[in-house]
C-alpha cells in the first residue's frame, strides 16, 4: 500500500499548492442546406405567367433534420460527453469518467474504449508512473529489476503496465462484457457523511447500461485480472497469489480515493475560487492619495 500512500501525498500536495483549474469548452454549428428542384415545363407550352423563362420552381419545404437546425439527440450527447471527458482536478488530475447526470445515457462500446484509452494514456499517468518507479528504486522495491537506468526502466514499465491493464479491464473489457457503466455518477447534494459513504460505495456498486444499480463486477473483476496479469512481467521471485492480492487491493483502494476526489472536488474548487474572489480588492477601488 506504499504506492497508494505516494499517490495520496502527490495529489493532496498539488491541491495545497495550486489554486484551481480551467476547463475549455468547444462548440460547433451546422449550416443549412435547401435542395433545389429542376424547373418543370408548363402544360400548355406557353411561358409561365408569374415567373420569367428559365427560372426554377420553388423548392419543396426542407425538414428540420435536412436543414440542420436541430441536431440529433445523439450528437448532443456526444458534445456533453466530450465536455465531461475534459474535466480535470487542479488542471492536471483526470476526471474523464465522472458525470453529474444521474440519468446519463449509457456509453456505447466504442465510447467505453475511448474512455479507457483517454484515461490510461493521459500525460498525468506517464508522470505518475515515473514518480512511482523512482520511489520503487529508491526503496529497492522488486530488487530483481536491478539498479541504474535499466532497473528504473523496468520498474517504470511495470508501474505503467499496471495502470493500463487496470483501466482496460475495468473501463472497457468487463464494462462491455457485463453491460455496466464505468463512470462515477456524482451525487453532489446531501450531507457530507452521506456523500462520503456514497463515494466509497461506488467502488462496489455501479449503474448498468439499462440504468439499474448492481454490484460493481467490472471494478472488482478488473482489479483481480490486472493483479493476475502483473505476474507475467514482475520478477519471478515476487510472483504468486501475494502479488495478485496486492495488486487487487491497491486497485480497489485507489479507486475509492478517486471516488472521494470525484465527489468533492467541485466543492473544493468552488470554495477556493470564492476565497480568491473575496481576497481580491475591487477593480474600481480608489487609490490612496499621497
Amino acid at each position: 500500500m506504499r504506492i497508494l500512500g505516494l499517490r495520496i501525498v502527490c495529489l493532496w500536495l498539488a491541491i495545497a499548492m495550486c489554486g484551481g483549474s480551467a476547463h475549455g469548452q468547444q462548440s460547433a454549428g451546422q449550416g443549412d442546406a435547401t435542395p433545389a428542384t429542376p424547373a418543370q415545363a408548363p402544360a400548355s407550352g406557353a411561358p409561365p405567367a408569374t415567373a420569367p423563362a428559365g427560372s426554377q420552381a420553388p423548392a419543396a419545404p426542407a425538414t428540420a433534420t435536412q436543414t440542420g437546425q436541430t441536431p440529433p439527440a445523439d450528437e448532443k450527447e456526444k458534445e456533453i460527453e466530450k465536455k465531461e471527458q475534459s474535466q480535470r482536478a487542479l488542471g492536471i488530475y483526470p476526471q474523464f469518467a465522472v458525470t453529474s447526470r444521474q440519468n446519463a445515457p449509457p456509453l456505447t462500446p466504442g465510447g467505453k474504449f475511448h474512455l479507457f484509452y483517454k484515461t490510461a494514456f493521459d500525460p498525468f499517468e506517464f508522470i505518475l508512473a515515473g514518480i512511482q518507479a523512482g520511489s520503487d528504486q529508491a526503496e529497492d522495491e522488486f530488487p530483481a529489476y536491478g539498479e541504474g537506468a535499466k532497473g528504473l526502466g523496468k520498474r517504470y514499465a511495470a508501474d505503467f503496465g499496471d495502470t493500463v491493464s487496470s483501466n482496460f479491464f475495468s473501463n472497457y473489457f468487463y464494462s462491455v462484457l457485463l453491460k455496466e457503466d464505468p463512470r462515477y455518477f456524482r451525487l453532489g447534494v446531501g450531507t457530507f457523511r452521506h456523500r462520503f459513504l456514497y463515494s466509497l460505495e461506488q467502488e462496489f456498486m455501479c449503474h448498468t447500461d439499462k440504468g439499474h444499480r448492481t454490484f460493481n463486477f467490472q471494478n472488482v473483476l478488473g482489479a483481480i485480472s490486472s493483479g493476475a496479469l502483473s505476474n507475467t512481467y514482475h520478477p519471478q521471485a515476487d510472483r504468486g497469489v501475494g502479488l495478485t492480492a496486492r495488486g487487487t487491493a491497491f486497485g480497489l483502494a485507489y479507486g475509492s480515493l478517486g471516488g472521494l476526489i470525484s465527489e468533492f472536488w467541485p466543492d473544493i474548487n468552488a470554495r477556493m475560487h470564492k476565497r480568491q474572489k473575496e481576497s481580491k480588492p475591487p477593480a474600481n477601488a480608489a487609490s490612496p492619495t499621497p
